[in-house]
């Protein structure tokens, strides 16, 4: 089971990584996984995805959360544009990479025999916001830091 869990957290380690610097161009380092013990997202702007497994006996969630700094530069970055505040553009592109993440962290995961299906992202702001992932297992967190401040992806299956 260890061994799977490096897998996956491996996977979708890649996955932010690949989307990030191929959509933004933005070099992402990754640190040190860590289990997350506080539903207290670790930035100020997060998507977040369900996923459920094809014979629904599996769930899943993983969120993709910037501060605002990181949103604005990642998002200004991927589009071209010069954002000082977060507003529609900016959530929808958080929308959109957190959906690309988690489609490319699912692949992967099916490349070892986990097949799961992912949701519609939905994205949460605001400082000290809230993510309950569908499962009440351990959260798994990556932190990742970039040019424009940190990034965070955090992956819980049940």
């Amino acid at each position: 089971m260890k061994d799977k869990v490096g897998l996956i957290i491996q996977t979708f380690t890649d996955a932010v990584v690949s989307v990030v610097e191929t959509m933004a161009g933005v070099k992402t380092e990754p640190g040190r996984a860590f289990m997350k013990n506080a539903p207290t997202a670790k930035g100020d702007i997060s998507g977040v995805i369900g996923m459920s497994s094809s014979n629904g006996c599996g769930r899943g969630s993983m969120s993709l959360t910037f501060t605002n700094e990181s949103a604005l530069g990642i998002v200004g970055r991927m589009i071209g544009e010069d954002f000082v505040e977060v507003n529609k553009d900016v959530v929808d592109a958080v929308g959109e990479m957190t959906n690309m993440v988690c489609g490319q962290g699912r692949k992967g995961m099916a490349e070892f025999g986990i097949v799961y299906s992912g949701a519609i992202p939905t994205v949460i702001s605001g400082a000290g916001h809230t993510i309950r992932h569908v499962s009440a297992s351990s959260v798994l967190a990556v932190p990742f830091q970039t040019e424009f401040g940190p990034v965070t992806v955090e992956i819980c299956f049940g």
